[in-house]
């Protein structure tokens, strides 16, 4: 309507001039509303020409859409193990950082691993101060059993001495019985040094090996302990969370609640323009958006990406091939925006409906050197009549409020 209004004053209004005062025809006799479009059917025409050129034009290289909206991504609460709820440490709407305690659930099975993988390290420090005892016991071992093969060794060579100067004092079954119990001393020695060897191995193989392995039990037992006690992953706000003491809550079936993360959605905008769109839209350019939830607001933003794909494309591999005559509404394609100037969007909650211009931006080519005078005029045609829709985006803003509320009553 604005465009037209515009356009009747270049166009109906001169002719309107020329008949009233250069034909002398009046309102109300000459120009009725039964000779209206005879007596003004030049301006009526000029203006429906120049009214459907510039809007088409506007539309083509200022795109505008209303479906805008601030994404924003949702964490769900989930325990990793299953389970009744001990104990719950938050409220809904409340606000919490990253690894605080959201609710505890009940442990005992979790305390009895605790324990048992407790008991075993005890048991093995009890073995390792046992298998000091025995060192200790097998080194008296050695000693005992070397001091008796020495006294053995030197009954045995004396007398062999004796027997060699022809002792008659000397009876060679004694002899054999000393070589006898020297072979056998010397038999406890290697045992005692074996049992000896054998208990060091057990310090410093066996038991270690046996305390890490108790360690590792006790660590999953912790591990397991651990995931009895749910904590935010991100810093958020705790919503729908009508968790109790005494629910049971399963990463598979029945989640506590939502968290929304405190970074998510705020000062990006993802908008969707139609598809004859995607030949003008690019980054870099400039725009301007209203919501719903600060109508009287325009919010500079930029576009920063261009989706290179359109959602209504999508397929994926099922049993039935993609009939495209089965695609109810052509996609959008998806545009970026964000804030041209830091904190102007701070008050558009995440989620937020908007409206929003991206404006075609002619100045650099205009001093291109080269340019035709048709296309100059042309291209400050397009940047001249960007101001009618940037006033048609304030005057909707203007009234969202009354369409809203008196009109369609939400």
């Amino acid at each position: 309507m604005l465009e037209t209004m515009i356009c009747a004053l270049v166009t109906i209004l001169p002719d309107f001039l020329f008949r009233r005062f250069v034909q002398g025809k009046r309102i109300g006799q000459e120009i009725t509303l039964f000779t209206l479009w005879y007596e003004l059917r030049w301006g009526l025409t000029t203006c429906a020409i120049l009214a459907l050129t510039i809007i088409t034009t506007l539309f083509y290289f200022h795109p505008s859409t209303t479906s805008v909206a601030s994404y924003f991504r949702t964490v769900t609460i989930l325990p990793q193990v299953g389970g009744r709820v001990a104990e719950i440490y938050v409220v809904n709407n409340q606000k919490i950082v990253a690894g605080q305690p959201i609710l505890r659930l009940e442990d005992f099975s979790q305390q009895a691993q605790v324990q048992a993988a407790n008991a075993q390290i005890s048991e093995v420090q009890a073995s390792l101060n046992v298998a000091k005892t025995d060192l200790a016991e097998a080194d008296a071992g050695i000693a005992g059993a070397q001091a008796s093969l020495a006294q053995s060794a030197d009954d045995l060579q004396r007398n062999q001495i004796l027997r060699d100067e022809g002792s008659s004092a000397v009876r060679l079954t004694e002899i054999e019985r000393l070589e006898n119990l020297v072979a056998e001393r010397e038999a406890q020695v290697v045992a005692a040094r074996a049992h000896r060897e054998a208990v060091e191995y057990q310090i410093n193989e066996l038991i270690p090996a046996q305390m890490s392995s108790a360690l590792a039990q006790l660590d999953a037992a912790q591990a397991e302990l651990n995931k009895t006690i749910v904590e935010a992953g991100v810093t958020g706000t705790i919503e729908q969370f009508g968790l109790q003491v005494g629910d049971y809550v399963s990463p598979l079936l029945r989640p506590a609640g939502i968290m929304v993360p405190s970074n998510s959605g705020h000062s990006r905008f993802e908008a969707g323009f139609n598809q004859m769109a995607a030949q003008v839209i690019k980054p870099g350019m400039i725009g301007e958006l209203g919501c719903m939830t600060s109508p009287f607001t325009v919010v500079p933003v930029v576009v920063t990406s261009v989706q290179d794909v359109i959602p209504s494309g999508q397929i994926r591999p099922s049993d039935e091939l993609r009939d495209p005559q089965k695609n109810a509404t052509p996609g959008t394609v998806l545009v970026y925006l964000e804030p041209l100037y830091d904190g102007f969007a701070e008050k558009i909650p995440p989620g937020s409906n908007c409206l929003a211009n991206v404006y075609t931006d002619n100045h650099s080519k205009l001093h291109a050197e080269g340019l035709g005078i048709w296309n100059k005029a042309f291209l400050h045609v397009v940047d001249t009549i960007g101001v009618v829709h940037a006033a048609g985006l304030r005057l909707r803003l203007i009234l969202m409020p009354v369409n809203t509320l008196v009109l369609t009553g939400h």
